[in-house]
C-alpha cells in the first residue's frame, strides 16, 4: 500500500506494500494530486543502487531500522532478549490523515501511528507489545525519520538555570550528533527541537526539518548522517537499562514525536507549531494578567503585607494575584516543610480565607504556589513516611529537598487527597506546579513521570476550572507532553529583560507566547542585578503570557502609571498577542521580533538593541510577515517611557508621528530606526491603511 498524507504544504509519502518494513519515500514540500500509477513508479524507480561491501539487497531506512536490517546507525529498536526481524504484517487508514501500521517479530508486536495534522505537523509513535512467555527489557523504540542529503546544518538548544534556551548550531558530518538528557524532567538544557536544515537557514529562509518529543522525562534527541548515504532525525525516551520490562501480555506506547518542515525557516516552523497547538490546547479564555508574589515578598507572609500589595497590583489592572512559596506549615525558608501541604497556623491563623477575600474583593483571582513532587527531610511528610523518598531518606538533596516517589504504595493517594483536599476549601483559580529539582535516581524518570501526568489528569478531573502553570526552577520542564496537562509554563525563573529576549525568543519556537508567562521584574533584577529601564522591562514582557513580579507597593506614583497604561495596551492587544502569527528577523546586538494577525490587517513589532551597534547608522528595520500588496500606516508605541537614544535628529518619519507605505517597501526595505541605547526597546504598530 503506498500511502500520500497532504496538508497545509507539507507532503508524507509512506511505501508499505510490504514484505519488507515501511519505508518514507518523502517527508517535505507538498507534491500536489499525485495519480496512483506516478506514485507507484516513482516508488518502484527510487530502488537505491547496491553498493559493494553491503547486504546483498537494496539498502532500505525503514520506519523502524536495525541492526538486523543492516541499519548501522542509532536504533529504531533494541531489547533483550533477541534482535528480532520484524515483518509487516497490517496496514490502515483510520482517516484520510493518519496511518496504522502493525509489525510482528515472533510473539513481539509493535503498532505505529502516523498523523499528518490540517497544519502539515506530523506526529509518530510506537506501542510494543509482549505475547511472549518471557520478560523484555526494552532498551529504546525511537522514531526515526528521513531527511534529504542538503540539510547539513544541525540547530538546537542548551543553557542553564535562569539562561535556558541558548541555540548552538553545528555542521552534520558523518557520525551523529546527539543530544541526551538525564536529570528525570527535560533540564534546564533540553535540546527542545532538533532542527535539521541547508546550510544557513534563518528565521526567515531555508528549508528545516525539526523534531520535538513530547514528553517530560529522560529523552534522547539526534541528526545522523551515514555513510551509505541516509540522513535521519531520530527522538525517544531515554531509558536506564531495566527501566522498561514488558512482562508477558505487557506493553509499552512511546511519547509522541511531533516532526515539523518549512521552506520558509525557523519562522515556518513555529506557524505550523503554533497553529496546530492552539487547534487543540487553545486556553480557555484571555490569558490574565498576572502578579505573582514571590520577588515581591519572598517568605515575608502577613495579612496586612499582602493587602497593601493587592491593593497596588488592583490599581495597575492586575487579573490574578498568586501566593507564592511559604504559606505553608513551617515554611519560613527553603530548607524546611515541602511535603506538609496545610495552611501555616502561625502566619494563618484563619487560614488563607481573609487573604482570598482581599483578592477577590479587588476583582482579582487567586492562585497558589505549590511544589507536590518534591519533600524536604525536615517535613512532618519525611519523618512520618520515609520510604515514599525516591531513592530512600539517604538520598542526595538538591536545594535542600529530595523527590517524592510518586510510584510509592501510598504516596500519589497522600498527595492526591492533599491537593483535593487544598483545591476544594478555598476557591483557587490557579496552581503554579514547581519542580525545583532533577531526580538523580537511575531508572526512575519514566515511572515518576508516568505518574505526575496521571496525577494531573485526575487534578483536571477533578478540578476542571483550575488552571495549572508548569515551573521547573524556571523552564526545566516545557514541552508538549505536560502541554496536555497545564495552561502554561514559566519560562524562566530570571525576569532580567535583557536575558528573557533570547530565551522567550527561543522557547517560542515551539511553544505560542500566550502559554509562556512573562513577568516584569523590579528595576534590579533578582538574579543578575542588573539594572533595567522600565521601558524596557515593559517592552519584553507584553509579548507572552504578562505579568508582574516586583514590590508595586515600592514603586513610585509614576511608575505605577505607566504600569497601568502598559496592562491596559496589553488587554486591547491580547487577542493579536496571543492568536497571531510570529515573526523575527536575524540579529546578534539586535532583534526584531513581531506578532501578525493572520488576517494580516494589523500587526506589532519590538526593536530591541542588546549591545553596542557595530555601525553609527544601523540598518532599517524590516517588518516581516505583511500583505506585500497592502498599504499599511506604521506608528511608534511607547510604553513605560521614551526609550534612550544617542542621536542628534531622529528619522524624519518618526518626527512626522507614522508613514503609510506599501507592505512590500516594510516588508523588503524596511525604515531607519532611532539610535537607541543598549538595552532599549521600540514598539511600532502597523495597521492597514
Amino acid at each position: 500500500m503506498l500511502i500520500h498524507l497532504q496538508a497545509a504544504g507539507t507532503s508524507f509519502v509512506l511505501d508499505a506494500r510490504g514484505p519488507r518494513l515501511p519505508v518514507v519515500l518523502h517527508w517535505g514540500a507538498a507534491l500536489g494530486d499525485l495519480d496512483p500509477d506516478d506514485l507507484s513508479a516513482y516508488a518502484a524507480s527510487a530502488v537505491p543502487a547496491n553498493p559493494p561491501s553491503s547486504l546483498d539487497e537494496p539498502p532500505y531506512l525503514s520506519l523502524l531500522p536495525t541492526v538486523g536490517d543492516g541499519w548501522s546507525g542509532r536504533p529504531g529498536y533494541s531489547g533483550a532478549p533477541g534482535r528480532p526481524r520484524w515483518q509487516l504484517s497490517e496496514v490502515s487508514q483510520p482517516s484520510p490523515g493518519s496511518v496504522l501500521l502493525v509489525l510482528t517479530a515472533g510473539a513481539l508486536t509493535v503498532t505505529s501511528e502516523v498523523e499528518l495534522s490540517a497544519q502539515g505537523v506530523l506526529r509518530l509513535r510506537h506501542t510494543l507489545a509482549n505475547g511472549g512467555d518471557t520478560d523484555l527489557d526494552l532498551g529504546s523504540l525511537n522514531v526515526v525519520l528521513p531527511v534529504p542529503a542538503r540539510a547539513t546544518e544541525a540547530l538546537d538548544l542548551a543553557g542553564l538555570w535562569a539562561y535556558e534556551r541558548q541555540p548552538q548550531r553545528t555542521a552534520l558530518r558523518h557520525g551523529a550528533w546527539v543530544r541526551e538528557t538525564r536529570h528525570g524532567r527535560p533540564g534546564h538544557d533540553d535540546p527542545y527541537v532538533m532542527m535539521l536544515g541547508a546550510p544557513g537557514f534563518t528565521f526567515r529562509t531555508g528549508e528545516v526539518w525539526a523534531v520535538h518529543l513530547a514528553w517530560s522525562g529522560d529523552k534522547q534527541l539526534w541528526a545522523e548522517r551515514q555513510t551509505l548515504g541516509a540522513t535521519v532525525l531520530g527522538a525517544g525516551e531515554l531509558l536506564a537499562p531495566g527501566e522498561v520490562r514488558l512482562t508477558p501480555g505487557g506493553s509499552y506506547t512511546t511519547p509522541w514525536t511531533v516532526a515539523v518542515w518549512s521552506d520558509g525557516g525557523i519562522d515556518g516552523l513555529s506557524s505550523r507549531l503554533h497553529s496546530w497547538i492552539r487547534s487543540r490546547r487553545a486556553p480557555a479564555k484571555p490569558r490574565p494578567v498576572v502578579l505573582n508574589t514571590w520577588e515581591a515578598v519572598y517568605f515575608d507572609h502577613s495579612l496586612p503585607r499582602l493587602t497593601a500589595l493587592a491593593d497596588a497590583a488592583a490599581s495597575v489592572g492586575v487579573e490574578r494575584f498568586v501566593l507564592d512559596d511559604g504559606w505553608f506549615r513551617g515554611r519560613t525558608d527553603d530548607r524546611r516543610a515541602l511535603g506538609d501541604w496545610t495552611v501555616d497556623p502561625q502566619r494563618w491563623p484563619d487560614g488563607l480565607g481573609p487573604l482570598i477575600s482581599v483578592v477577590h474583593e479587588r476583582g482579582m483571582e487567586f492562585g497558589l504556589w505549590l511544589e507536590p513532587e518534591m519533600v524536604s527531610p525536615d517535613s512532618d511528610l519525611a519523618r512520618e513516611h520515609p520510604e515514599w523518598i525516591l531513592g530512600g531518606p539517604g538520598a542526595a538533596t538538591w536545594r535542600h529537598q529530595q523527590v517524592l516517589d510518586l510510584g510509592a504504595p501510598g504516596a500519589y493517594e497522600h498527595l492526591l487527597s492533599a491537593l483535593s483536599a487544598l483545591l476544594t476549601t478555598y476557591p483557587i483559580a490557579f496552581v503554579k506546579w514547581d519542580h525545583n529539582r532533577d531526580l538523580l535516581q537511575e531508572g526512575s524518570a519514566h515511572r515518576q513521570t508516568t505518574a505526575l501526568y496521571r496525577l494531573l489528569a485526575e487534578l483536571r478531573r477533578r478540578f476542571p476550572a483550575v488552571e495549572i502553570e508548569s515551573c521547573a526552577s524556571g523552564g526545566a520542564r516545557i514541552d508538549l507532553g505536560i502541554l496536555d496537562h497545564v495552561d502554561r509554563f514559566w519560562t524562566s525563573d530570571t525576569n532580567d529583560a535583557l536575558e528573557r529576549q533570547q530565551i522567550q525568543r527561543w522557547t517560542g519556537v515551539l511553544m505560542p507566547p500566550e502559554f509562556l508567562g512573562s513577568h516584569v521584574g523590579a528595576p534590579a533584577a533578582h538574579i543578575t542585578g542588573r539594572t533595567g529601564s522600565l521601558g524596557f522591562r515593559l517592552a519584553t514582557s507584553l509579548f507572552g503570557h504578562a505579568g508582574i513580579e516586583w514590590d508595586l507597593t515600592t514603586a513610585t506614583p509614576s511608575e505605577r502609571a505607566l504600569i497601568a497604561a502598559w496592562v491596559t495596551e496589553y488587554k486591547q492587544r491580547r487577542a493579536l498577542l496571543h492568536g497571531g502569527v510570529t515573526v523575527r528577523t536575524d540579529g546578534t546586538s539586535r532583534l526584531v521580533h513581531g506578532i501578525v494577525a493572520p488576517d494580516q490587517r494589523t500587526a506589532l513589532y519590538a526593536l530591541v538593541t542588546l549591545s553596542a551597534p557595530s555601525s553609527a547608522i544601523p540598518s532599517p528595520v524590516r517588518f516581516p510577515g505583511l500583505d506585500p500588496s497592502r498599504r499599511y500606516t506604521v506608528r511608534p508605541l511607547e510604553v513605560g517611557g521614551p526609550p534612550h537614544v544617542v542621536q542628534d535628529a531622529p528619522p524624519p518619519w518618526l518626527t512626522a508621528g507614522s508613514v503609510t507605505l506599501p507592505g512590500r517597501l516594510l516588508t523588503e526595505l524596511g525604515l531607519p530606526p532611532a539610535l537607541l541605547t543598549p538595552q532599549q526597546a521600540m514598539l511600532f504598530t502597523v495597521d492597514a491603511a
